[in-house]
């Protein structure tokens, strides 16, 4: 595995020192990833282990002297998992992509295997519990639900067991073969069985294990959809001459022609040419960037309007696209995994059950001489403390609660991102996209005295419709929705950064800069030079329209917010969290947007690196951040992020890089995303507590003798119904604030809200400094 430095930068001295990347397989649950975390920590020359659940990924660095790559994978093989090396980048996506389908294969064949087999058994044992063939045949169905459906949750446990640690494996294989067995032993005997029990537990955990692996199974999606951006072709010149070649055949120093429309295959310096460049993808920004001799351009941004030659730079793995590739791994990576409670608490639960049974089989046995009902109530307290109830707590507050989630727009991809979801501090809005419309628009349109609006811009947009330019765009969608027909100017002439000309009834009209105004010899009077600073000052983009000697109007064009963006960022305030805004615009359009909303803290002139780095350091401040985006130059910071929310009309690796996608783009998505969590994660505790609650009391009476081991079933069935139904509460949820919306919507029209002022940072969190530093 060659030596990834670059990657995770470490001391300069450090000569030896190596990074390795490696598929792990067989993980079962988050507490799996914190195992084999520790393990590879405790080896002699690991200096940094990451293991993500999430993404079945480790990342390892450590010193080549001291230990290889097969030590690695062997120690993790002595742990019950297997390991492998992962080769380059692309290659490596698509191992984890081929590793995360077969696990989700597995797992949702095992659950076709278990659940009809399951719901057969409820069926023979409550319906025909006194039929011998009945009982005989549910032994038959509960052994492979078990066995075959079972097995890995089996082998876990007993790996677990043989290093005497514990986790809801354990808990699950302990309580599911003590209730196979007992119901064996009882079949044997002619006695009533619980094979039931048995059956239904364990289907309905393979069932859960199913839906988690389709979950987790996207988890690299973004960076196969990112390493699909760069192009793939690249047009290099040598000695005068064009030629063909593939992308990762361009080294440092090629010259490379690029022609309108095709993306750029290198970060390089433009040395020939001048056109328009696509750079959305990095900076977010729909507006294109013009480039001329000089000029920095990044691979996979889009040539739009002229011919380019640029001298490579950076190809390959350091190029911009592939540094974000990193950021996006290094982020998902950097995420600590947490046990979930029920696996922290069952660390200490099944030794004690262990221990109480053992201590209830001895009492009965030393004190009462009676072995035999000394045994029966040991087996009361195993089943009674069989975790059914336990094993459900969570899944089906989960099922029920992205369920709803999803019936309501927001899709979340699972339970760590419910949990985290519920204490987040701040929410960061991208700008573009995300609390904007997104494209231009025409804003505003200014004629001169003497000019008449509908006939200057019905002469913008002739000259414009020739041009494919985003301003061109906007500016004929503004003639057209006001029933301006637009025909073609003709002598249609385009000058690259500065604007278009054209003949239109006979004269020749000029639309765009001051610069373009003046090549033209068209004075502008200081109304419209003065109106067209004060538009500037707003945030918008500004053009002139002039003709026969002079400029005849201003028009401009910018971004709109959404509708929904400022009840939204009242509703965030109102749950007590904070609100900023990031882009990479300029500042005066980014505080012009800002002010729009009601927005007062913001950051501006960003880079998708830099919005990475500023969660970061929210995050180093205690805070839990959530980012909301929906661009590529987004993904980084998405990641990043405790949650990442992406808008779902935005690009598939903002949703791939994201926790939580909102489906139609509405802003009201992330206040609901962020109720849901809390009440979801509120369910999920409910549960537990009524689960663990239920075994501490029941445990003393089935010990005592007073609950026989056919109510410990049935109390545990019970138990289970009373989790089920909790979590059925949660398709309540959101069913107010949709009725709400109606009644508003049917409601009269009113006047729009006045701004509120900014709001005062919420107790107990980050005081009185400003959240993200203001507009530059």
């Amino acid at each position: 595995m060659a030596a990834r430095e670059a990657e995770f930068p470490g001391p300069a001295s450090a000569c030896s020192e190596e990074t390795t990347e490696l598929a792990i397989e067989g993980m079962a649950c988050v507490s799996c990833a914190v195992r084999v975390q520790r393990t590879l920590l405790r080896q002699e020359g690991v200096h940094e282990a990451r293991v993500n659940f999430a993404t079945r990924h480790a990342t390892v660095s450590y010193d080549s002297t001291a230990i290889a790559v097969p030590r690695l994978e062997a120690v993790v093989g002595e742990l019950g998992y297997r390991a492998m090396p992962l080769g380059r980048p692309d290659e490596a996506v698509g191992e984890l992509e081929q590793q995360r389908e077969r696990e989700r294969r597995a797992w949702g064949l095992r659950a076709a295997l278990s659940m009809p087999l399951a719901a057969v058994v409820v069926v023979l044992v409550y319906g025909f519990a006194h039929d011998g063939w009945a009982r005989w045949l549910a032994l038959a169905l509960t052994a492979p639900v078990l066995f075959v459906a079972g097995w890995p949750i089996l082998v876990s446990a007993w790996t677990r067991a043989r290093r005497f640690e514990a986790n809801m494996d354990t808990l699950i294989a302990l309580g599911t073969l003590t209730a196979f067995v007992f119901s064996l032993v009882r079949l044997l005997r002619g006695g009533d069985v619980f094979f039931d029990s048995a059956a239904v537990i364990m289907a309905f955990i393979v069932l859960g294990r199913y839906v988690e692996a389709r979950s987790t199974a996207r988890a690299s999606g973004a960076i196969a959809k990112l390493l699909e951006l760069g192009a793939k072709e690249a047009r290099v010149v040598v000695d005068g001459v064009e030629r063909m070649v593939p992308a990762s055949e361009v080294v440092v120093g090629s010259l490379v022609r690029v022609r309108p429309g095709e993306k750029i295959p290198v970060d390089g310096e433009v040395i020939g040419g001048r056109s328009s460049v696509d750079e959305s993808m990095l900076s977010g920004e729909a507006l294109p960037v013009e480039k001329t001799g000089g000029a920095r351009v990044a691979g996979a941004t889009v040539n739009l309007d002229g011919a380019l030659t640029v001298r490579a730079t950076a190809v390959g793995a350091d190029t911009a696209l592939a540094q974000i590739v990193r950021l996006v791994r290094s982020a998902q990576d950097s995420r600590a995994p947490i046990q979930r409670l029920a696996d922290r608490i069952a660390g200490i639960f099944v030794p004690v059950v262990l221990v109480l049974a053992a201590l209830t089989f001895l009492g009965w046995w030393l004190i009462a001489g009676d072995a035999t009902a000394g045994l029966v109530a040991a087996v009361a307290v195993l089943i009674i403390a069989c975790p059914c109830a336990l094993g459900l707590a969570t899944p089906t507050a989960i099922a029920v609660g992205t369920g709803r989630g999803a019936a309501l727009g927001v899709v979340v991809k699972g339970a760590d991102v419910l949990e985290t979801s519920r204490r987040i501090d701040v929410v960061i809005f991208d700008k573009t996209g995300t609390l904007t419309e997104g494209g231009m628009t025409l804003r505003e349109l200014v004629s001169a005295e003497d000019a008449d609006e509908y006939a200057l811009l019905a002469r913008a947009a002739a000259v414009e419709v020739s041009s494919e330019h985003p301003i061109a765009t906007a500016i004929v969608a503004g003639a057209r929705s006001r029933d301006i027909a637009v025909s073609p100017a003709s002598e249609f002439a385009s000058t690259a950064g500065h604007g278009v000309t054209g003949r239109v009834d006979g004269e020749t009209v000029v639309v765009g800069r001051r610069g373009l105004m003046g090549q033209a010899q068209l004075r502008i009077p200081d109304a419209l030079e003065h109106r067209g600073r004060e538009l500037e000052e707003r945030g918008l983009t500004v053009v002139f329209v002039g003709w026969d000697r002079r400029a005849r109007g201003v028009l401009a064009v910018g971004d709109t917010p959404k509708p929904e963006a400022s009840a939204v960022v009242g509703e965030l305030d109102e749950l007590g969290v904070q609100v900023a805004m990031i882009t990479g615009d300029n500042a005066q359009t980014a505080k012009a947007i800002a002010d729009e909303v009601a927005i007062d803290r913001v950051l501006a002139e960003v880079l998708p690196g830099e919005k990475a780095a500023e969660v970061r350091r929210l995050q180093a401040e205690g805070l839990a951040v959530a980012m909301v985006g929906d661009g590529i130059n987004d993904a980084p910071a998405l990641a990043q992020a405790d949650i990442g929310l992406a808008i779902g009309t935005g690009t598939d690796v903002a949703i791939e890089s994201s926790d939580v996608t909102l489906i139609s783009g509405d802003l009201r998505g992330v206040v609901t995303a962020l109720s849901l969590s809390r009440r979801t994660v509120r369910t999920i505790r409910q549960n537990l507590a009524w689960a663990f609650g239920y075994n501490i009391a029941a445990i003393p009476l089935a010990a005592a003798g007073i609950l026989p081991p056919i109510v410990a079933g049935a109390t545990m069935a019970l138990s289970s119904v009373s989790v089920v139904s909790n979590s059925l509460r949660l398709l309540r949820f959101g069913r107010d604030r949709m009725a709400g919306a109606v009644a508003r919507s049917a409601a009269p029209a009113s006047e729009p809200p006045a701004a509120r002022p900014p709001a005062e940072a919420p107790d107990g969190a980050a005081g009185s400094h400003a959240i993200v530093t203001p507009v530059r």
